[in-house]
Order: C-alpha cells, then sequence, then structure tokens
C-alpha cells in the first residue's frame, strides 16, 4: 500500500516479469489511495458501518420470525394496503436481511480489504509445486488482507447476521406440514363407509361385480358434503386423503382364496378389497392377472397373491398388501369393517415383515 506522497512512484509500479510470461510487463493503472486508507477516523467510521449493517441484516432476521407467527394467512390482520400482510412482512424481512449482508460484504471489501492489484497469469497446463505453494502463500495473504482476524468487531457482526439467517430458515419449516404423528398409521376408513367407485362415486353391491373383475374404488366420503352443500375433503387434504385411502376390490371364486386365521369372514362371496398402494415405495397397483390371482406394480414388478392374503411373491416388497375388512350394509352394497388392521404404503425399517 503507497504511503502519503508517494504516489506517483505508485503510479509507475509494473508488475516485475516472470520467465514464461506470455506477456513481459501487462502494467497496471495508476493506484490511487482511498480514505480509507490514509484517514484513521474514515477507516473507523467504514467499519462502524459495516458492523451495522450486518447488526441490521439480524434484527431483520428476527422480525422475519415475528412476522411469521404474529401475521397469519386468511385474518383481518392479513391486509395491508390491499395486499397480503404476511407475505408482504415475510418477503421485505427476508430479502433486507440478505441485501444487507450483500451490501455490508461489498463496503467490506470497497473501503478496508486490501487495495493492491494482482495480476496472475494463466497456464495450459497443471501448476509447479512452487506455483501451488505461492497460491496457498497467496490465500493467506488473502485472509490477512481482508482484516477479518484484526476486525473483530466486523467479523463477530458478520456471523450473528449469518447465524440470525438460520432462523427464518428453521421457522419456514413449518410450513411444511404439521408432524405426521400417527397419520402414516392410519386412513379415512371406518367401520360402515361405504365403497364406492373412484370415477362416479357409486355404491357398489356384490352381483355388480363379475368374476375376474377388478374395481378401483375409494371411500364415499370424499363424495360427502356438510350440510351447506360444501365437501367435507377438499384441497391439498383431499388428496393426502385418497392417497393413502385408494383401494381395489377384486372377485374371484371363492375357493381359490385361502383367508389367514381371523381374516376367514373379511370378504364378501369371493370379492376382497386391498389397498391400492405398493408396499414398497408406494407406487398404484392395477395390474390383475385374472387366472393366477396375482397383481403386479408397475414399477419395480412387485407382485403379490390376492388369493393368498395379498402375499408378496416377487420382487422387492418387504410387506403384504394391506387388506380392508369388508362386509354389507342393510341395503346391501360393501362397506369397511374397519380401518386397515396395518399401515399402508411403503415400507421402511420400522415396517418389514421379512
Amino acid at each position: 500500500m503507497p504511503v502519503p506522497g508517494n504516489e506517483d512512484a505508485a503510479a509507475h509500479q509494473h508488475t516485475p516479469a516472470v520467465h514464461g510470461d506470455p506477456i513481459a510487463d501487462p502494467g497496471l493503472p495508476p493506484h490511487h489511495p482511498r480514505p480509507t486508507d490514509v484517514e484513521e477516523h474514515a477507516e473507523r467510521r467504514a467499519e462502524k458501518q459495516v458492523a451495522t449493517m450486518f447488526g441490521l441484516s439480524a434484527v431483520f432476521a428476527l422480525l422475519f420470525c415475528v412476522a411469521y407467527f404474529a401475521l397469519s394467512v386468511g385474518e383481518e390482520t392479513d391486509v395491508w394496503l390491499g395486499m397480503g400482510a404476511s407475505n408482504l412482512a415475510l418477503g421485505v424481512t427476508l430479502g433486507m436481511a440478505l441485501l444487507l449482508i450483500g451490501i455490508g460484504a461489498i463496503q467490506w471489501a470497497r473501503k478496508l480489504m486490501s487495495d493492491t492489484e494482482i495480476i496472475e497469469m494463466r497456464h495450459p497446463v497443471a501448476s509447479s509445486q512452487e506455483d501451488r505453494e505461492a497460491a496457498l502463500t497467496a490465500l493467506g495473504q488473502g485472509a490477512e488482507d481482508s482484516g477479518i482476524g484484526r476486525r473483530p468487531l466486523i467479523r463477530n457482526s458478520l456471523l450473528g447476521a449469518v447465524a440470525m439467517l438460520g432462523l427464518p430458515a428453521i421457522v419456514a419449516l413449518r410450513d411444511l406440514g404439521p408432524l405426521p404423528g400417527d397419520a402414516l398409521e392410519h386412513t379415512v376408513w371406518k367401520k360402515g363407509m361405504r365403497i364406492v367407485n373412484d370415477v362416479s362415486g357409486a355404491p357398489i353391491k356384490p352381483d355388480e361385480v363379475e368374476i375376474g373383475q377388478l374395481i378401483n374404488a375409494e371411500p364415499a366420503v370424499f363424495f360427502a358434503t356438510d350440510e351447506e352443500g360444501e365437501p367435507v375433503y377438499e384441497g391439498h387434504e383431499l388428496q393426502a386423503a385418497k392417497a393413502k385411502a385408494a383401494v381395489i376390490l377384486v372377485r374371484m371364486q371363492p375357493r381359490d382364496i385361502t383367508p389367514s386365521a381371523g381374516r376367514e369372514n373379511w370378504g364378501v362371496e369371493g370379492i376382497l378389497c386391498f389397498s391400492k398402494i405398493c408396499t414398497h415405495v408406494g407406487c398404484p397397483i392395477s395390474l390383475w392377472e385374472q387366472q393366477s390371482h396375482h397383481l403386479l406394480c408397475p414399477c419395480h414388478q412387485s407382485t403379490f397373491d390376492l388369493g393368498d392374503n395379498g402375499k408378496v411373491i416377487f420382487g422387492p416388497a418387504a410387506r403384504s398388501l394391506p387388506q380392508l375388512p369388508m362386509g354389507l350394509d342393510q341395503e346391501g352394497y360393501l362397506v369397511a369393517l374397519s380401518d386397515f388392521e396395518e399401515p399402508v404404503g411403503p415400507s421402511y425399517w420400522e415396517r418389514g415383515d421379512r
């Protein structure tokens, strides 16, 4: 760094020629010292400015968390100048937190870091060991020039600002949805709920199902409405519930069914009901082999024997296909006798038969 009074000498400094460089002397523009290079009070002022920006960034990160919990989407307080106050507040606070860190870093580099120009020639082959050592030396010199070790105020305020940015990230994870609890273990099926066609919503009677036929079905609750005529389930709740409760009905000769102990009355006249969700990774299944009574998953070829309680006979699935206990209501329609007695969906380390 030039000292005051030696600007003319600095203006005529050139990079010394290095053997093998494609340009012997690329030259450098005249160097002009910055106010922070020669005035101590300007340097201290710039340092305080940078630390203030980092500190304000931390404050905005904290305000993001406050706005997240204080403003709820859909409430009267969530309107400001005709816009959603929650989204506006979250966007402004998080944006300012990131912006202030960026501005502070730029100010740090422009006013306080070393202002010495460096030229490095590019070479088409790997650097020599000497060049590598020189690079490490330059890296260490860069860290020294940045002053991060000598300027604890800037270093600590930057670390605090970056640490506070973790709070918005943690708080925003809440929007991924509620904790699952026991939601992975249950579906909307319950005793007396009718099994309906998944397209028309029509309830099904045994005489409407032919031997060898497969019907994609679901609970009647998805077609139910409340007293005001609004759907009981809609939006993402509907899709999540459907994904877990989807079933298939198949009919075969009763003599071809070998029920497990306790499952003797889970079918009606050779009609059985199984989850449509493969127990490997959750693909929907409907490839039905009428003669062999096998159900094939199209994703990874897991094969289930529906005549033998949905047992896996081939492929990577780790559990039998869950079976839904089924009976008839007073009008002769097929209904569930209960929810599945085992969890539906993909297997994992706590959900394996084998």
